[in-house]
């Protein structure tokens, strides 16, 4: 469900801005005064709703449309031709997700929703209220970089261009150009389809150049912080497991799981990934330093199955099984720190095998699911994790970059990469919102434009292709509304 906090606030504070509107357009001495002042400065008030206009970005407008004619022509021809193609494209893409939401939904323990490519994001739910800054002010620039692309396109065609502005609806941010449409509407279908397409074809190179951005930014960052050498903890859950003396600390680099070298942030995820879907790692230890405790021979089930030898109480032993020659299967409770210092990783005894000194391989006998890691951080003594592989996973945030200088802050580059990833993702579904043909949408004017360039010669009456367009526009719709409703559903409600 959507935290009550954050309903409050927003209500809160559209009520607030509404409270103050309408005093201010009631009182008798200050009416006419604020009226002006918004009428002049181009701003529009309605529930939920604010809007800015403005002509002072025209000239700016006007100077992109006429900086190089050759080019812009390729330029928006290319973005028309992707934009018929991203009209169909998204179609697909919507019906694919509706298919797969629509699967997770009959299932009983729904699964793969990670692999959906769209998915609806509902601040506070599932996008973390400390990424709110990032998730609106990618949603703002995909927005003005989309309306600019409009903007200069109609220019280009000789459409004038009344202005440009942004608005707040409810609390997704957006920006818009107001075309003068009695010269959109004497133009040639083609020229439409330009204009109609250079939004989706800006918010896919704004994609683009975010990538590219992303998989550069250690060039851009070398001279300041080097990778490849670990993965970089800027952060630890506190009161979680990878928390406390023994536990890991701000500024430490992991290199290592186990016997999987870590060199930067993805390897961390694999190597986690790689030791949760494998058996339990066993360590060699010296047969001269293996002693049995007193609990050898007093094994008992636990009620998953798997057996335990140790106290319940001990926070420093652990059960180990192990075999030799005589018997194949004992258990002993030992020191778990001590006994697996500076020991190698095994499966079998025949790993251990190498030294001349007799080694047996000890596996930890841990409840099913869950596993003991080692997490090599040097200089400092290897962190022992005994738990789920996943909390672990989500208890500690890293970053690859890790700065040259001490007074360099770690978290630049994170920021700048979740940015990027933000940038791509929402300009990204910006393409797919947009380009789907849906009422009061770009796809329904790129659709329309589309039947006029390419049915006119076939079929003759202008009502038969409107009507054509209309169950175009209809289905789509109606495809969108239902991803959105579903999404939303999966999101909140379940």
């Amino acid at each position: 469900m959507i935290p009550i906090a954050v309903v409050v606030c927003v209500m809160g504070g559209w009520c607030t801005v509404y409270l103050a509107d309408t005093l201010l357009r009631s009182s008798s001495s200050v009416k006419n005064r604020y009226e002006s002042w918004l009428s002049s400065n181009g701003f529009t008030l309605s529930p939920f709703h604010i809007k800015w206009r403005t002509g002072i970005f025209n000239r700016l407008f006007a100077r992109c449309a006429h900086l190089n004619p050759r080019f812009l022509y390729i330029w928006f021809s290319a973005g028309m031709v992707f934009g018929v193609l991203a009209m169909f494209g998204s179609v697909v893409l919507l019906t694919k997700t509706l298919l797969q939401t629509l699967s997770q939904m009959m299932a009983e323990t729904p699964e793969g929703s990670h692999e959906q490519v769209l998915q609806v994001v509902v601040p506070g739910v599932n996008l973390p209220v400390s990424q709110l800054a990032y998730f609106f002010i990618a949603i703002l620039v995909s927005g003005v970089i989309h309306e600019f692309g409009h903007g200069v396109a109609a220019l280009r065609e000789q459409v004038r261009l009344n202005g440009f502005g942004m608005f707040m609806f409810v609390i997704y941010p957006g920006a818009f150009v107001d075309l003068f449409t009695t010269h959109l509407n004497l133009i040639s279908p083609v020229q439409q389809l330009r204009i109609f397409c250079a939004g989706v074809w800006h918010n896919f190179m704004l994609c683009v150049v975010a990538l590219s951005f992303l998989f550069l930014l250690p060039i851009f960052m070398f001279p300041f912080y080097y990778t490849g050498a670990g993965a970089l903890v800027i952060e630890v859950v506190e009161g979680s497991p990878s928390s406390g003396p023994c536990g890991l600390f701000l500024g430490d680099l992991v290199t290592q799981l186990e016997d999987c070298t870590v060199w930067g942030v993805q390897d961390w995820h694999n190597c986690i990934q790689h030791l949760s879907h494998n058996p339990q790692t066993g360590y060699c230890v010296h047969t001269a330093k293996l002693q049995l405790s007193w609990t050898a021979g007093r094994a008992f089930k636990r009620l998953d199955g798997t057996m335990e030898c140790c106290g319940n109480n001990s926070l420093t032993d652990l059960c180990f099984s192990y075999s030799n020659n005589v018997e194949s299967k004992l258990f002993a409770c030992l020191p778990v720190r001590k006994t697996i210092e500076a020991s190698r990783t095994c499966r079998t005894n025949t790993d251990c095998q190498t030294d001349f000194i007799p080694s047996l391989c000890l596996i930890p006998s841990l409840e099913n699911q869950t596993r003991l890691i080692r997490v090599k951080h040097p200089p400092q003594t290897d962190m022992l994790f005994v738990g789920y592989p996943s909390h672990l996973q989500y208890s500690v945030s890293l970053t690859n970059f890790v700065p040259r200088l001490g007074f360099l802050h770690p978290d630049l580059p994170v920021m700048l990469e979740t940015f990027c990833k933000y940038l791509v993702s929402l300009s990204g579904a910006l393409v797919v919102v947009n380009a789907v043909p849906c009422f009061a949408l770009d796809g329904q004017w790129m659709l329309t434009a589309f039947l006029e360039a390419t049915l006119s010669s076939v079929i003759p009456e202008r009502n038969n292709r409107e009507l054509i367009g209309f169950f175009f526009l209809l289905g789509g719709s109606a495809l969108l509304a239902a991803n959105v409703a579903l999404g939303l559903w999966m999101v909140t409600a379940r």
